[in-house]
């Protein structure tokens, strides 16, 4: 319990006099320091978070949940009326993929092949945002659908033709050729994602199966799950039903750039907590100069009988009150922030002429941000927690003072 006595002497030392101006200086940096470190760290994870959730939905709007691939034969298409993939799925894909060269009149790209039907290429995700633009009756024979960056790299619009030249060669007089045909451009896709824009296109899977010498009765199953960020556990059900097929993720093919994602927003909580950490340090500072400057109140409020527990608790909530209010602003701050974050992008963007946050670089077109309450929580247990440990040793040596040495030379 904290008596009213200790409450006011407490709330007196926090308001340290004109002569005391250097304590009170260093009592505003240590509120600041802490502030700031919280702040900073919260707007860094609420970034983080934001990247990595903003990254996986355009991934997952554009790629297929789970893909099985056979080793040797056709897929068993008895297991597609599975009960628990049913349960697990939305829709079953086949499909076929591979890779060819696309030529167009100014250029030559290699390219990443992707075949559906009419129908199932209606049924992916990102054909029904507002940024897809052209035919959206599905692919019919001899058309292709192009990526915004490919199209805006390679001055590239519907109507356009373009070829794709095969992998698999054709016999003439000549001797081995490769393949080559010519496709209709009649849509234009944005995944939101630049690097899948630029290298991927889609075909009628019929096109694409005769132009690269494709099995038709070898093709994949892609797996739209109800549930896609479950994919651990939507996985493991899903090998146990095609035991002898070759399973496999969007977090598997993208497991480095979330690995990463994972350490280097683990350092940077680590290296943004130093911040608190020093800040905090500065509180010990403040707290022994207090101390050697109250050495006479001390020995005075020993004198007529309060206790050195009462002693330890007053300089203890000096310095917790300086950490936790700190703690609590420094949140705010960050919240406010971690909301606002693109309009502050843009704003210096403008001011000092330069591309923060650049799409070419980062996949996405603006700062994303992502708060979470659990950081915020891990964020402020963590601050308040230094501040306790930092609040204890210069607490601790108040209440050792002995009250008649520190008189004697008053």
């Amino acid at each position: 319990m904290i008596t009213e006595l200790e409450k006011k002497i407490t709330f007196r030392y926090l308001k340290p006099k004109k002569k005391e101006g250097f304590l009170n200086i260093i009592s505003v940096f240590s509120f600041i320091g802490i502030s700031l470190g919280v702040a900073v760290l919260i707007i860094v994870m609420s970034v983080m978070n934001g990247f990595r959730s903003e990254l996986a939905n355009k991934i997952l709007g554009f790629n297929a949940h789970i893909i099985i691939e056979s080793y040797n034969e056709k897929l068993d298409a008895s297991k597609f009326s599975n009960k628990d993939l049913k349960s697990l799925s939305e829709d079953l894909i086949l499909t076929n993929s591979s890779e060819g060269v696309l030529i167009s009149k100014k250029t030559t790209k290699g390219i990443v092949l992707r075949g559906y039907s009419r129908e199932d290429f209606l049924k992916l995700k990102f054909i029904k945002n507002g940024n897809f633009i052209g035919n959206s009756g599905g692919l019919k024979d001899n058309t292709i659908s192009i990526g915004r960056s490919l199209s805006l790299d390679y001055d590239l619009d519907i109507g356009d033709k373009v070829s794709i030249m095969s992998t698999s060669g054709i016999q003439t007089i000549v001797g081995t050729l490769p393949k080559q045909e010519s496709y209709l451009i009649t849509s234009i896709f944005d995944s939101g994602l630049a690097d899948f824009d630029r290298n991927i296109a889609f075909l009628n899977i019929n096109n694409l199966e005769n132009l690269f010498n494709l099995d038709s009765s070898k093709r994949n199953l892609e797996i739209y799950l109800k549930q896609p960020l479950n994919i651990d556990s939507a996985k493991s059900k899903i090998q146990n039903i095609f035991n002898e097929s070759f399973v496999y993720s969007w977090a598997d093919m993208n497991s480095s750039l979330f690995s990463a994602l994972k350490i280097e927003r683990n350092v940077m909580f680590i290296i943004l907590s130093l911040i608190i950490i020093v800040a905090a340090f500065n509180i010990i500072s403040g707290l022994t100069i207090l101390v050697k400057n109250k050495t006479r109140d001390i020995a005075i409020l020993k004198s007529i009988g309060v206790q050195n527990r009462s002693i330890t608790k007053i300089f203890f909530m000096v310095g917790f009150f300086i950490g936790t209010s700190a703690t609590f602003f420094g949140i705010f701050l960050g919240v406010i922030f971690s909301i606002y974050i693109e309009k502050i992008r843009l704003f210096l963007s403008s001011i000092f002429n330069i591309s923060l946050f650049p799409e070419e670089i980062y996949f996405l077109s603006k700062m994303p941000s992502e708060i979470n309450i659990n950081s915020i929580f891990v964020i402020a247990l963590c601050s308040i927690f230094v501040t306790i440990i930092v609040s204890m040793y210069p607490a601790r040596q108040a209440s050792k003072q002995d009250p008649i040495k520190s008189l004697k030379y008053e």
